[in-house]
């Protein structure tokens, strides 16, 4: 029984501390691109609307008879 306390009170301290780490980051002023960054990332940009999504699927196991 102790042990699922201390459980749910780390599950909690890591809700807490995800909670203010979010807002934190948010609060961050935005990064501007400037000179080769900002010119690849818009050649990134282009690139990503051609590309396709491959979706793979899992191998299942066989069935039994």
């Amino acid at each position: 029984m102790n042990i699922h306390k201390h459980m749910e009170a780390i599950f909690v301290v890591a809700l807490v501390a995800v909670g203010v780490g979010t807002f934190a980051y948010d609060s961050l002023p935005q990064a501007n691109a400037v000179g080769s960054a900002a010119k690849s990332a818009a050649v990134t940009r282009d690139a990503v609307s051609d590309a396709r999504a491959i979706v793979v699927r899992a191998p299942t196991m066989p069935r039994r008879a």
